[in-house]
């Protein structure tokens, strides 16, 4: 199955902005995420389809990802 992967932030940095990646049946949010080498405790928010998800989500084909980095500031 297909998915839309969106990076924003930092974890675009030598990656990409928005790519589709193929991801096998019962794969999860937190798989493709660890593929990308982005390490979960980095990640601070991801939209599926524009809502909140958890990591162990079982994707299905056409979904959209918005993956954010953690963000400090003052």
């Amino acid at each position: 199955m297909r998915i839309t992967v969106k990076l924003f932030a930092t974890f675009r940095d030598g990656l990409f902005k928005e790519a589709q990646r193929d991801v096998p049946e019962g794969g999860t949010l937190g798989q493709v995420i660890a593929e990308l080498g982005i390490a979960e405790k980095d990640v601070g928010m991801v939209l599926v389809n524009g809502r909140h998800a958890p990591m162990g989500l079982v994707l299905s084909d056409g979904l959209v990802l918005d993956i954010f980095p953690l963000l400090a500031g003052g």
